[in-house]
C-alpha cells in the first residue's frame, strides 16, 4: 500500500492504562485510568477506547464532508457521528475492538443519507484502518 503522507504526528505514552500520554506538540496531554469494567479504579483519567471513539467521529464527519462534496449533497453543519467503541476478550485469544458509528444527519433524506455515510465509510481513514480488522456497524440516528 503506498500512501502519500501529508500529516505526521507523535504522541508518547508512559505508564499503560494507568499514566499519561501526551502528543509531541502539547495540544494532547492527557492523564490515563482504567474503566472499571476492565478492572481499574475508574479514575478521572480518559482512556485509549474514548479517545479512538473522538478520533473516528471526528474523521468521519470530515469523511462526510468529502463525500457530500463528490455527491453534490451539503452536509449540515449540525451533523453528528456518537461512535461508540468496544473492548472485550476475543474467542481466538487477545482482546479485540469493536466499534458503532451512529450518524445524524439533519434533514437530509434517508436513501440520500444512506448514500453519504456509505461514500463517507469508504473515503474515512479509520475506516480503512479498521476494515477487515474489527467489526463496524454503521447507523442513521
Amino acid at each position: 500500500m503506498s500512501i502519500d503522507v501529508k500529516y505526521r504526528t507523535t504522541a508518547t505514552a508512559t505508564g499503560g492504562r494507568e499514566g499519561h500520554a501526551r502528543s509531541d506538540d502539547g495540544a494532547l496531554d492527557v492523564t490515563l485510568s482504567t474503566p472499571r469494567a476492565l478492572g481499574g479504579a475508574g479514575g478521572a483519567g480518559t482512556n485509549p477506547e474514548q479517545m479512538f471513539a473522538a478520533g473516528y467521529s471526528a474523521c468521519f464527519i470530515g469523511a462526510l464532508k468529502v463525500a457530500g462534496q463528490q455527491l453534490k449533497v451539503k452536509v449540515p453543519d449540525d451533523t453528528t457521528v456518537v461512535a461508540s467503541i468496544g473492548i472485550g476478550p476475543r474467542a481466538a485469544g487477545g482482546f479485540g475492538l469493536t466499534a458503532e458509528l451512529t450518524v445524524d444527519l439533519p434533514e437530509i433524506d434517508p436513501a440520500t443519507a444512506e448514500r453519504l455515510v456509505a461514500a463517507a465509510h469508504d473515503i474515512c481513514p479509520y475506516s480503512n484502518a479498521t476494515r477487515g480488522n474489527i467489526d463496524v456497524g454503521l447507523a442513521l440516528a
